[in-house]
């Protein structure tokens, strides 16, 4: 059986399936279009977040490397802490010391401080009651010559006291390092902002941030400074005194002429000293003394004398006749 179809109508649908197949690729085009454009701003976005992601890995990294210079990875850190590779140590020593001459043991204790490569810190001398001399030294040794400094200086005379104490600051030297190379680094990303900073409030916020990191940084710096110098020379205080009735003239410990000679001396000036001190306290009653004989002396010239009384001449008896 055939269908037939009407010319005319075949004829009036064609357009109308052509209009509509351009509706529909328009609106695809469109709908496309749309979609690169959120695609591509999409992108954009994300490659704005990777450039920050990796500047902010580059500095990282960087810092990472630096701390990873200084001190290794937080992981390798820990393994060194836990078997470091070298030991810090502050040694300390006290000594006094009983000797017959202290400024020649003194000479002795300087000597053997600045041949074993160290220095005298501090030297104090003085003289008690012109008798005897004490000195006060703080000498500054490395520490592979500690031992035999200690043990040289110990030997110059009669060990009276000693003390010593040896203590570990490997942790604290270790963690300075480490915290020296974090703030290095800290610095350092401060300084790429500011060159970076369009803004002047910018600049001023991030130079402020700067001085602060940098006080940080050199108040590390004299820590470690600090650790460095008291690890790398001990330290020990030399005291030396003197017997306080040991012989001064020659060192010599028996006496000879001139001791005695000046034994005499002073006997003879204390003797002296003693008489004039005596003369001097009787002086005032001497002197009242002396007016006062003065006194009777004149009054007793000025005064009448006295008359003697006559005997009387027995009865009958008849006068003696004048001589002739």
């Amino acid at each position: 059986m055939q269908t037939y179809r009407h010319p005319g109508r075949s004829s009036v649908r064609r357009p109308h399936m052509v209009l509509a197949a351009g509706l529909v690729a328009g609106l695809l085009a469109l709908s496309g279009c749309g979609a690169g454009d959120s695609a591509s701003d999409a992108s954009s976005g994300d490659s704005k977040r990777a450039i920050g992601a990796d500047e902010r890995g580059a500095a990282d990294s960087a810092a990472g490397k630096t701390e990873q210079g200084a001190g290794g990875s937080p992981s390798q850190r820990k393994k060194s802490d836990a078997v470091p590779s070298g030991t810090h140590v502050i040694r300390t020593a006290t000594l006094s010391v009983e000797v017959r001459n202290v400024p020649k043991t003194a000479a002795v204790a300087r000597s053997a401080a600045e041949s074993s490569g160290g220095l005298v810190s501090k030297e104090e001398t003085e003289r008690i009651d012109d008798t005897h001399d004490m000195s006060h030294l703080v000498l500054r040794v490395p520490q592979g010559e500690y031992d035999a400094v200690l043990k040289q200086l110990a030997g110059t005379g009669k060990l009276l006291s000693r003390t010593s104490s040896a203590k570990d600051v490997t942790d604290q030297v270790v963690d300075v390092e480490s915290r020296i190379a974090t703030q290095r680094a800290s610095v350092a990303r401060v300084r790429k902002l500011m060159e970076r900073a369009g803004k002047l409030s910018d600049v001023v916020t991030l130079e402020g941030e700067l001085s602060s990191r940098q006080a940080s940084l050199e108040s590390l710096l004299a820590q470690q400074a600090s650790l460095e110098d008291r690890t790398s020379l001990a330290t020990i205080t030399l005291d030396l005194s003197e017997p306080e009735t040991a012989a001064k003239d020659g060192g010599d410990d028996e006496p000879g002429f001139l001791d005695a000679l000046g034994g005499g001396w002073h006997a003879f000036v204390t003797v002296l000293l003693w008489l004039a001190m005596a003369v001097g306290a009787a002086a005032p009653f001497l002197a009242a003394l002396a007016v006062l004989l003065l006194l009777w002396r004149l009054l007793r010239h000025r005064l009448p004398g006295r008359r003697k009384p006559r005997t009387p001449e027995p009865a009958g008896s008849s006068p003696a006749p004048p001589a002739s």
